[in-house]
């Protein structure tokens, strides 16, 4: 463990909005990071009011995002953050991470990392210039048993990979919430916020991360149909994409904001010569592997499970077998993560291997280029298109 906790500063994530919530109560899981300041809102009065909330000092409670990352850098090194996380809509990401970085902190992200990919490979640049670290907060690669199925894949057992499925479906946007009232809804379907995707913005490149992620393949080609079935709405909410990747290995992408009654159905299928795997978020301490020639296997996370599960898989459970372990574990294990590998860094030490388990620019690059692409070939006439980054 780091000798001290680490110092957070947040950007966005007031007392209105839902996916800061989660980030301050992954960072408190493992108690090895302090929230000291905050810029929680684009309106200065949420954003005072916020940070009385959470117990912020009022100095250190600021209003824009700027006087935030200006005054945390002309604070002397014992006091000033180390890292900033930014949990504000896609359009308002890359200004504060590119500011962060130029102030010389490291910076936590929410995903799609930018707004278009430019902006992203920009990031990637003062990251090579800065030596400085980014967590992009891509939440299933946390589940225990994601990295064993990645472990799974890697070691060979199931053969020459063939064929990858994976699939997320919710039904939240059946309806023109964004025209109700539904803050998530209305930033989320809007192309001056969201980006060029909806959809496949929001949920897919989850999808497409996590098959690249497991697999440790790269999409090269894609087929996509992207549809918007809610009238009125401004942006795709379902989509199919037929996959290529990397090995001759090919699959399937499914998305879909309109599949009433599902709440957050993701599901990845990989299959090889010897047999297949399965895992769902919706049961995500089970890991299902069928055999060819033997019978069906379950996996189980568990902290107990050493003998059976890899220490990628096991080092990332925190209770015993059959006490379930969910989203918001998976969310404070990539704090977990990055905030040890950071802490190593700033004492000058070797971060262990597993400290470096973490989506990363990379990945963030990757989701950006899948959004380019599944939009340019939905609009293409060609059968498919080749996949660029």
């Amino acid at each position: 463990m780091n000798k001290r906790k680490l110092r957070m500063g947040m950007i966005g994530g007031g007392k209105d909005a839902f996916i800061g919530a989660i980030h301050r109560l992954a960072i408190n899981m493992d108690g090895q990071v302090e929230l000291v300041c905050g810029a929680l809102s684009v309106n200065p009065e949420t954003a005072l009011e916020s940070g009385k909330l959470l117990f912020l000092p009022d100095d250190r409670t600021y209003t824009s995002y700027v006087e935030m990352l200006d005054k945390e850098a002309a604070r002397p090194p014992h006091e000033r953050i180390d890292f900033v996380t930014i949990v504000t809509p896609n359009f308002a990401h890359f200004a504060p991470a590119m500011k962060a970085l130029e102030c010389g902190f490291n910076v936590v992200i929410e995903k799609p990392i930018t707004f278009t990919l430019e902006e992203a490979k920009q990031l990637q640049a003062k990251l090579a210039e800065t030596g400085l670290m980014l967590l992009l907060t891509h939440t299933y690669a946390g589940y225990p048993l994601v990295k064993e199925a990645r472990e799974i894949i890697k070691s060979g057992k199931l053969g020459k990979v063939r064929k990858i499925y994976v699939e997320y479906l919710q039904g939240w946007l059946s309806r023109l919430s964004e025209r109700e009232g539904n803050a998530q809804a209305s930033w989320r379907t809007d192309p001056s916020k969201s980006g060029k995707a909806g959809c496949m913005g929001d949920i897919g490149t989850h999808a497409a991360h996590l098959a690249e992620h497991v697999s440790g393949l790269k999409i090269t080609a894609l087929n996509a149909a992207l549809t918007t079935v809610v009238n009125g709405r401004m942006l795709d909410d379902d989509g199919a994409v037929l996959l290529k990747f990397e090995q001759e290995v090919t699959g399937t992408l499914i998305a879909s904001q309109v599949a009433a009654g599902e709440e957050n159905s993701l599901r990845l299928r990989i299959y090889g010569e010897n047999g297949g795997l399965e895992w769902s978020q919706m049961e995500p301490n089970t890991l299902t592997l069928r055999w060819l020639d033997k019978p069906a296997e379950t996996l189980r996370a568990g902290s107990g499970y050493t003998d059976r599960l890899s220490t990628s898989a096991t080092s990332n459970c925190r209770t015993p077998g059959g006490h379930p372990e969910g989203y918001l574990e998976a969310f404070a294990n990539l704090y977990k993560n990055f905030v040890l590998a950071l802490g190593a860094k700033i004492e000058g030490r070797e971060p262990q291997p597993e400290w470096l388990d973490f989506p990363s620019i990379d990945e963030g690059i990757r989701g950006m280029a899948f959004i380019d692409n599944v939009v340019a070939s939905n609009a293409s006439d060609e059968k498919w298109t080749t996949y660029t980054v």
